[in-house]
């Protein structure tokens, strides 16, 4: 049977596939293909695969391909990833019976494409992207497809699209984002650059950016004239997109594990699809009533979410853990207890503290005033805690005689001013009983502190 080419490719191959699940590494398995066309998805994508390494790794070809074999997931287009002709071929036709067409990937924008010189970081290498593909289109028995981002500008975007077709390339899908807008700067895709591309070449053009609900979609086709539109994020976060409906998130990760029974995938995937499905709740979704992708812009990857406080019911997971442990426990910041700051430096003052300061700054005050604050227990410095303490015990014991010489040596090593330099000026003389009042406090203080 020839092989089919442009219209006639994806009229019949791909059955005039509308709605595409876009390949996502690590994410696009059997179990979530399978997922989205129970929900209206008329074709998939495998993720990615490393074209090197699936040409000489038996077990990497059957744990990405060969051992996920499944009559109910077709059309399927395999994506791969490479640099160099032989190799690209080489495991494209080790794929070719397993899949309706192989897919050159143009489009990653990653730091790991960069390292690994692949995806969007050779769309500047016409000369070898056509060799790619020229060969592939000649040694396959399957069309040959790629999915590119564009350039800045629209001219060079189309000349870029036109080469590709020129080369032998059956089917582009366009992402309308440069290899730049990526992460927290992805921003909106150009969704003229795509209308461009369409106009200019003859065969079918495939949508990528800006889809988040079915409305989208539906829009996207009416702009740029695109035989179908594919998505990857809004896909993740909501598998029946197609339909134009927001089922319950419980129901679509009950549905997707029952399946991953059947067909098992690494735990990795199930977790990340799962953790896809449960960040965006039904409410945070696009609405048919609702604004689409283009309208002001998009949102970000991580949704808008509620802020926490007492009358939310989102909290976060440790603030769910401290509930568990204390029913009682209100994040509500209206009821956080208010500490008095300290007169200084703005920190909370400490409890005892007769001067309203810290601990810091009271006892920096202590030092250089002729101050006390009973409240704070202030060690003294190293070399003064012999001398303090045996001053204290020649106060308590009168058998342990001291001179005045010994106080007032000790006195030239204190700080001027502060609390251990009072504390010798009013202590009794040894064998006297210690006078009432301020002395007895500080001499009190001299006994905690050492």
């Amino acid at each position: 049977m020839p092989k089919l080419r442009g219209e006639a490719f994806w009229r019949e191959t791909l059955r005039s596939a509308h709605y595409v699940v876009a390949p996502m590494v690590d994410q696009s398995e059997l179990a979530w293909r399978l997922l989205s066309r129970r929900h209206g998805a008329q074709l998939c994508y495998t993720p990615m695969l490393h074209a090197q390494v699936f040409l000489r790794d038996a077990n990497y070809r059957r744990e990405n391909l060969y051992g996920e074999a499944c009559p109910e997931d077709r059309p399927l287009i395999v994506q791969f990833c490479a640099n160099d002709p032989e190799v690209f071929v080489q495991a494209a036709l080790l794929a070719q019976d397993y899949c309706d067409a192989i897919d050159l990937n143009l489009g990653c924008p990653q730091m790991i494409a960069k390292r690994g010189h692949y995806g969007a970081f050779l769309q500047e290498e016409w000369d070898l992207l056509q060799r790619m593909i020229l060969l592939a289109n000649e040694k396959l028995s399957v069309p040959i497809t790629c999915k590119i981002r564009v350039f800045p500008e629209i001219a060079k975007t189309v000349k870029y699209a036109q080469m590709l077709e020129k080369a032998g390339c059956q089917l582009l899908t366009v992402h309308g984002r440069t290899k730049e807008q990526k992460g927290p700067l992805a921003g909106v895709a150009s969704w003229e650059h795509i209308q461009a591309v369409r106009k200019a070449v003859s065969i079918p053009v495939f949508a990528n950016g800006n889809i988040q609900c079915l409305k989208d979609v539906e829009e996207c086709i009416r702009k740029t004239g695109v035989h179908g539109v594919m998505s990857a994020e809004g896909n993740l976060h909501n598998p029946a997109l197609f339909e134009g409906r927001n089922p319950l998130v419980w129901e679509m990760a009950e549905e997707y594990l029952e399946i991953v029974q059947k067909y098992p995938c690494p735990l990795s995937y199930v977790r990340a699809h799962l953790f896809k499905l449960w960040h965006h709740t039904p409410k945070e979704r696009c609405k048919e009533n609702g604004a689409s992708g283009t309208e002001k812009g998009m949102r970000g990857k991580r949704a808008l979410e509620e802020e926490e406080d007492g009358n939310s019911e989102f909290l976060s997971k440790n603030k769910q853990k401290k509930k568990l442990r204390n029913p009682n426990k209100s994040f509500d910041p209206s009821l956080k207890p208010k500490y008095a700051k300290c007169d200084q430096c703005g920190n909370p003052k400490g409890n005892k503290c007769v001067f309203n300061m810290c601990r810091g700054c009271c006892k920096k005050r202590a030092f250089k005033e002729t101050a006390d604050c009973p409240g704070e227990v202030l060690q003294p410095p190293e070399h003064l805690r012999g001398l303090l303490w045996t001053c204290w015990r020649d106060h308590l014991c009168p058998s342990h005689g001291t001179t005045s010489g010994h106080i007032k040596s000790w006195k030239l090593m204190l700080p001027p001013g502060g609390i251990y330099a009072q504390c010798f000026q009013t202590l009794p003389k040894s064998g006297q009983a210690p006078v009432s009042g301020r002395a007895e406090t500080q001499v009190s203080v001299l006994k905690t502190s050492i």
